[in-house]
C-alpha cells in the first residue's frame, strides 16, 4: 500500500511535506483525535486529503464555505481523486444522488455544510456510511468565543457518538488558546494529538501607517510593488470606486466581490491568478482557497475588524516563501468605527425582535409553521422592503443566527429545472387548446428525455434557440406553464439563501439567549482593543504583538516590521551621528547644546541629546555650566 509521501507525490506532484503535514497526517492514520492549527497558506487541506486516499471508506469534511468546497471538488476531480459536496440550495434529487454514490463508497472524499448534517435526509443515509475519519475545517466556528460561531457546527459532536472509534481532525488557521479549548470541548475530544505551528511569518513585514490620504498612499503603495497585489475593503462600492480611481491614474486592477455576477468573479479571479492584472482590490470575500503563491502585498484599505481577519488576510502574501509586505492603512474614523462596532453589531433586544418579524413577513412564512427549507434572501431588497439599514440588520441577522433560528448561505448559483406534473395526453390536449404553449412543451421534450420523471436541469438559452425566440420570452412562458400546473419551474438563482429551521413564533414570544449575547459582546470589545492597540502602536514589535494575541511566547523582536526598522534607523542615525556631533563643534569651536540638536532631523533629536551627555561622561566632550559644548 502507497504511503502518505508516495500520495503526495503521485497526485500532487510534492517531493515533502510542508511543516507538520505528515505528523497530522500520521495522527490520524494512527486513529487519534487530532487538532491542527496552521497559519494560512500552509497546506491544511492536504492534512485530510492524503490520508483520505490511504484509509478505507470516505471521509467526512465539514465546511461552512461552499466556494471553497466546490474550488476544491473541483480540483481534486481533475486530479482524479473520487470527490463530492453537497451544500446549500442543491435540488433534493442531487443530493440524494451523491448520498446513493456515498452509500456504495463512490467517493473519498465528501464535502458538507455543516446546515446538512441536520436534514432528515442526510440523517437517513449517515448510519450506511462507511466513514473513515471527519476533518471539521475552520474549527474556530464551532467555538461560541471564535470569531465567526455557526450553532450549525454544534451538531458535528453528534457525529462522534454515532462514529465513536472515528477520529477527528479540527482545522484552522487562527484560534487563541481559549478558542482551542472550546473547540476539544464542543467536539468532545478529552485527550487529542495538537500539532500548533508558529504563528510567525518571518517572510512577511507587517508595516501600519497612519494616513489621511489613503488614495495616494494606495498608489505610492503599488508603485513600490513589482508582484501581485490584494487590496482589501470594507465595502463593495469602496472596491469598484478604487478601480475607477487607480484607472484615472493609469492602473489597472479588478474588482472582485459578493455582489458581482459570478461569471464575472471567475473572470477578474482567474485574470489575476495568470499574472495578466496584478491588483486585485477585494472584500473580504475573496482569497479562501485562493493558491496564489507569488502575492507580494497584501494592503488593508480600511482597518481589519480584528486581529483574527488581519492574520487571516495577511497571510495570502509570500506563500512562496520570498518576502512580502503585509501593509494596512488607518486613520481616526478607522478608530471610531471600531470602538462604534461593538454597540453596532450587539444592536438592542427591540430591534432584534423587530428584525426577526420583518424576515418572517418577507419568508411569507405563518407563526406556528415550520418550514424547514431554503429560500432566496437578498439582504439589500430585505432591507428596503422593510426600510432597514443593511449595517445594523445583516449583524442582527447574524446574531439570531447564532441563536439557531435560521442558516445564512453565501451566493450559490443553482440552475434552472423543470419537471412535468400532468401526462402526455393533458400535454396533447394542451397543445391544441394553447398552440403556443404547446410549442413549448414539445421543445422540452425533444430537448430533455426525463422532465416526465424528475427535475430536469434545462438551459433558457437552448430552448430560446429553440423555439427562436429570446430568453425572456422563453422564461415567460415557462413560467406561465407553470401558474397554470402543466409543470414545476424552478427559475435560475445565484443568490445567497436562507435556510428557516424552527418553529415559528411571534416576535413578542421569541426566547433570545441575551446573557450569551452579553457575553459576546464583551469578546468584541476585548478583540476590538486589541485591533485598535495593534494599529496605534508603535514601541512594540508588530510579530510580537501578533504572536502574544495567539498565545505564543516569542524570545525576540523580529527585526523586520515598521516598528522595528524605525528603531533601526533610529539607532543607526544615532551612531552616526556620533561623528557628526564632533565634526559640528570643530567648526564651531564651542556651542550651545540647544543649538546643536537642530542641526538633525527632530525624529531623532532626543537621541542627540542623550547621546550628547553620553559623550561628555565618555570625556569626548566638555560641559561647561553654561550649556556650551567643546571638544575634550
Amino acid at each position: 500500500m502507497s504511503t502518505p509521501l508516495q500520495i503526495l507525490n503521485k497526485y500532487w506532484g510534492y517531493e515533502t511535506f510542508r511543516p507538520f503535514q505528515e505528523e497530522i497526517i500520521n495522527s490520524i492514520l494512527d486513529a487519534n483525535d487530532t487538532v491542527a492549527l496552521l497559519p494560512t497558506g500552509a497546506g491544511k487541506s492536504l492534512c485530510y486529503q492524503v490520508p483520505a486516499l490511504k484509509k478505507k471508506g470516505v471521509c467526512l469534511v465539514i465546511s461552512p464555505l461552499i466556494a471553497l468546497m466546490q474550488d476544491q471538488v473541483s480540483r481534486l476531480k481533475e486530479l482524479g481523486i473520487k470527490a463530492e459536496a453537497i451544500h446549500a440550495g442543491m435540488h433534493f434529487n442531487d443530493v440524494k444522488r451523491i448520498l446513493d454514490n456515498t452509500m456504495h463508497d463512490g467517493y473519498k472524499l465528501l464535502y458538507i455544510s455543516p446546515e446538512r448534517l441536520q436534514t432528515d435526509l442526510f440523517r437517513q443515509y449517515l448510519p450506511a456510511f462507511d466513514i473513515s475519519f471527519i476533518a471539521v475545517d475552520e474549527a474556530h466556528c464551532i467555538s461560541q468565543w471564535g470569531h465567526d460561531f455557526r450553532p450549525d457546527y454544534l451538531k458535528i459532536a453528534e457525529l462522534k457518538q454515532a462514529f465513536r472509534h472515528r477520529p477527528i481532525l479540527a482545522l484552522t488557521a487562527s484560534a487563541t488558546t481559549d478558542v482551542v479549548q472550546d473547540i476539544c470541548r464542543q467536539l468532545e475530544l478529552p485527550a487529542p494529538a495538537i500539532f500548533r505551528q508558529s504563528f510567525e511569518r518571518s517572510n512577511i513585514y507587517y508595516d501600519v501607517r497612519y494616513t489621511e490620504n489613503k488614495n495616494n498612499a494606495l498608489r505610492e503603495a503599488l508603485q513600490n510593488n513589482a508582484g501581485s497585489s490584494i487590496i482589501y475593503c470594507r465595502s463593495r462600492k469602496q472596491t469598484e470606486n478604487l478601480v475607477r480611481y487607480l484607472a484615472q491614474h493609469g492602473k489597472t486592477a479588478l474588482a472582485y466581490h459578493a455582489g458581482m455576477p459570478k461569471e464575472k468573479r471567475e473572470e477578474n479571479q482567474q485574470a489575476w491568478m495568470d499574472g495578466k492584472v496584478p491588483t486585485m482590490i477585494a472584500t473580504t470575500a475573496f482569497g479562501m482557497g485562493i493558491d496564489k503563491a507569488d502575492v507580494r502585498m497584501v494592503l488593508h484599505y480600511d482597518a481589519p475588524e480584528h486581529l483574527e481577519a488581519y492574520y487571516q488576510e495577511t497571510g495570502r502574501a509570500g506563500r512562496d516563501g520570498k518576502n512580502a509586505t503585509a501593509l494596512a492603512f488607518y486613520n481616526q474614523t478607522d478608530i471610531n468605527r471600531l470602538i462604534e462596532s461593538t454597540d453596532l453589531q450587539f444592536p438592542p433586544e427591540a430591534y432584534l425582535r423587530q428584525v426577526y418579524q420583518s424576515v418572517a413577513e418577507y419568508l411569507q412564512i405563518p407563526i406556528g409553521t415550520e418550514p424547514y427549507k431554503y429560500f432566496p434572501f437578498e439582504l439589500r431588497d430585505f432591507c428596503k422592503k422593510f426600510k432597514l439599514e443593511a449595517v445594523p440588520a445583516s449583524h442582527a441577522l447574524k446574531l439570531l443566527e447564532q441563536e439557531g433560528l435560521w442558516t445564512l448561505s453565501d451566493a450559490v448559483f443553482n440552475p434552472a429545472t423543470v419537471q412535468f406534473t400532468v401526462n402526455r395526453q393533458e400535454l396533447d390536449l394542451l397543445a391544441e387548446t394553447y398552440p403556443d404553449l404547446g410549442i413549448v412543451t414539445l421543445a422540452l421534450l425533444r430537448l430533455y428525455g426525463t422532465v416526465f420523471y424528475h427535475p430536469t436541469i434545462i438551459r433558457i438559452a437552448v430552448i430560446a434557440k429553440q423555439l427562436k425566440i429570446n430568453a425572456d420570452l422563453a422564461d415567460q412562458l415557462l413560467q406561465k406553464l407553470d401558474a397554470m400546473d402543466v409543470l414545476e419551474y424552478r427559475k435560475p438563482l445565484n443568490s445567497p439563501q436562507l435556510f428557516f429551521h424552527h418553529y415559528r413564533v411571534d416576535s413578542r414570544h421569541l426566547i433570545i439567549d441575551f446573557k450569551r449575547i452579553n457575553v459576546l459582546k464583551k469578546r468584541h470589545a476585548y478583540r476590538t482593543e486589541h485591533m485598535i492597540h495593534f494599529l496605534q502602536n508603535q514601541q512594540v514589535c508588530r510579530d510580537r504583538l501578533l504572536l502574544q494575541y495567539f498565545g505564543e511566547s516569542p524570545g525576540k523582536d523580529c527585526g523586520h516590521c515598521d516598528v522595528c526598522s524605525t528603531k533601526k534607523s533610529k539607532t543607526i542615525n544615532t551612531a552616526i551621528s556620533s561623528q557628526a556631533i564632533i565634526d559640528l563643534v570643530k567648526i564651531k569651536g564651542r556651542l550651545h547644546i540647544a543649538m546643536v540638536d537642530k542641526h538633525f532631523p527632530a525624529a531623532i533629536r532626543i537621541e542627540i541629546i542623550t547621546l550628547i551627555r553620553t559623550m561628555v561622561d565618555e570625556r569626548k566632550l566638555v560641559l561647561s555650566p553654561d550649556g556650551n559644548i567643546s571638544l575634550a
